[in-house]
């Protein structure tokens, strides 16, 4: 069975590092992983969404509408554009941060209220939490991709000790400290 997970933000908030650090668990665990290439506008401010698929055998790295385990989101608004790739019984991870898309710094659109809530009333399950202020915590504000990640982590089926050897293997030694202690702010 495969299991589906999107990782969707704004480019410059480190969903690459989220996607690897998760590909790494995957693997390690010994399964067949499929992370796709970054799509969108990857340079700062643009939309991005990462796919990451697993399983005894994975065909293809996209995931189609309805698809989705989970959907890790860096910004509520990204979270709420990608609902439709939720399956029914599917979990959002969501960062509360709010990054204004360009049609709302030029005063083209407002950006919209209550996103949380709203995907909540249509039925949703969302776990939204400050990331930002966790990340601060840990030491930079560079880590909120490590805080989802050790969010994220309490839904999956793979020990702490897991995670912390991926991110072992990617951070770079400087930053490892500081990242460690994001992951378990995240995991709570």
């Amino acid at each position: 069975m495969v299991k589906n997970i999107m990782i969707v933000g704004v480019g410059g908030q480190g969903a690459l590092l989220a996607s690897k650090t998760l590909g790494q668990v995957l693997l390690d665990a010994g399964f067949d992983v499929k992370v796709s290439e970054v799509h969108g506008m990857s340079q700062r401010g643009g939309s991005v969404v990462t796919y990451v698929r697993y399983g005894d055998k994975v065909y293809s790295p996209i995931v189609d509408k309805g698809e989705a385990d989970f959907i890790v989101s860096f910004e509520l608004l990204e979270a709420a554009r990608y609902t439709e790739y939720l399956k029914s019984d599917g979990q959002i991870v969501v960062n509360t941060q709010k990054i204004d898309p360009m049609p709302v710094i030029t005063g083209a659109a407002e950006y919209p209220e209550n996103l949380e809530e709203t995907m909540k009333a249509e039925g949703f399950k969302v776990d939204a939490l400050d990331c930002l202020t966790l990340a601060q915590k840990a030491g930079t504000a560079k880590a909120v991709n490590i805080v989802l990640m050790g969010r994220l982590s309490k839904y999956m089926d793979f020990s702490e000790e897991a995670w912390m050897a991926a991110i072992e293997k990617l951070v770079k030694p400087q930053f490892l400290e500081v990242n460690k202690a994001a992951f378990k702010l995240g995991r709570g």
